[in-house]
């Protein structure tokens, strides 16, 4: 049978929005793995790793190269809006206003997990097939090491709006915490992106920029709401472009043109509703996209012993970090292990770090995976290792901040 690129796009777009919702909805998996999980897996099940084994010829039919190509133009903008409401919603002014106590966790939560992913990555160093081919040395150590140090934000809001503690003065505490990290994690993952060939480039593109979003922040301020959507999309596009020509990649550009933007510009609850119908409508192309560049030639075995380690280094950095922070802010022990669970979840900022890895040539499709199912894993332990500890202790924990 002969179908044209409309009916097998259409076709593969069933596949991606229906098969997760069926599995989440009559799975009843919302505690052990959000949609958000279940979308990633149906992903990396839909892929050429698993599918494209399993039934090669379903696969090829479906997934032509037109067909990818334009579910990736949907991944990409998918990811760039995103990616910009992760910056939103970072609030630098209320971590400044209780900067000594954001510091040290923020500072241990990151530093802990890296340095543990660090030393995972000089091991899997040692072995042929995990570097990219482009990479040096300290820049896939740093990278795995930091893809270990991410919090995925975005995803621990829609986790913490489960837990009913997002507006919670812990939850706000925990935002804090979160969105420190995520400053971290981007600024250097720009620095891992350095190109001397484009240093010209890219450092013409730090220095435009902070003019520019000077005068881009007094526009925005006069505008009115309804249209400050618009500008704020037209200021993506032309902050991801910038950041991509000068050899940074897009999603970093995307990442800034929201962390200059404030979030009282637009309103709560239609940033948190944005985000919810992007998850709804266009994300699970990106998780689709994302399950195409799997990978698992190593070895199957092997990339999921890689997994294990770099999941464990990473969650057991993050708790590690949260109860020193603890010891040193006077915190009990069940408050530093809420939050240190909270702050290990991964995500998408995870995957669309380890993306971005890959295709700079940082690493191999064999890590890729490892880090998908690492990010996997660190979700789909988030809520049940958090909700009996909160159910113990919730006036314990939840204190004014």
């Amino acid at each position: 049978m002969h179908m044209g690129t409309t009916e097998l796009f259409l076709i593969a777009m069933t596949a991606i929005v229906g098969i997760p919702y069926l599995v989440w909805r009559l799975g009843d998996t919302d505690y052990w793995a959000p949609l958000v999980v279940v979308q990633t897996v149906t992903g990396i099940v839909l892929g050429p790793g698993i599918l494209g084994k399993a039934f090669p010829e379903y696969y090829s039919f479906v997934f032509t190269p037109a067909v990818i190509h334009c579910l990736n133009g949907l991944a990409w903008w998918a990811v760039m809006l995103f990616v910009m409401l992760a910056g939103i919603e970072l609030d630098l002014k209320k971590a400044w206003a209780h900067r000594r106590e954001s510091s040290i966790t923020a500072g241990l939560a990151l530093g802990t997990p890296l340095v543990l992913g660090c030393v995972a990555a000089g091991c899997l160093l040692a072995f042929d097939g995990w570097a990219g081919t482009q990479a040096a040395g300290w820049q896939f150590v740093t990278g795995v090491g930091m893809a270990c140090a991410v919090t995925a934000l975005p995803v621990l809001i829609m986790l913490m709006e489960k837990l009913e503690i997002l507006r919670q003065p812990l939850g706000q505490r925990v935002l804090r915490y979160a969105s420190l990290d995520d400053l971290l994690v981007w600024g250097v993952l720009a620095l891992i992106l350095l190109e001397w060939e484009r240093v010209g480039r890219q450092a013409g593109f730090i220095v435009l920029f902070v003019p520019v979003t000077m005068l881009f922040r007094r526009l925005m301020e006069r505008l009115a709401e309804r249209d400050r959507w618009f500008v704020a999309l037209i200021w993506l596009c032309l902050c991801s472009f910038a950041a991509d020509w000068a050899g940074l990649h897009f999603m970093v550009g995307a990442y800034l043109a929201g962390a200059v933007m404030d979030a009282e510009w637009f309103g709560e609850e239609k940033l948190d509703k944005m985000r919810q119908v992007l998850l709804l409508t266009l994300m699970p192309v990106y998780f689709l996209s994302t399950g195409l560049r799997t990978n698992w030639a190593v070895g199957g075995y092997a990339v999921f012993v890689a997994a294990g380690v770099l999941l464990l280094a990473s969650t057991a950095g993050k708790l590690a970090g949260a109860h020193a922070a603890g010891k040193l802010l006077g915190w009990s022990r069940t408050e530093s292990s809420v939050i240190g669970w909270l702050l290990q979840t991964k995500g998408l900022v995870m995957i669309i770090f380890a993306n971005i890895l890959l295709d700079k040539g940082i690493i191999s499709s064999e890590t890729f995976t490892a880090l998908l199912l690492m990010a996997v894993g660190s979700t789909m332990l988030t809520v049940p290792a958090v909700y009996p500890k909160l159910r113990a202790a919730v006036q314990l924990i939840l204190k004014p901040a």
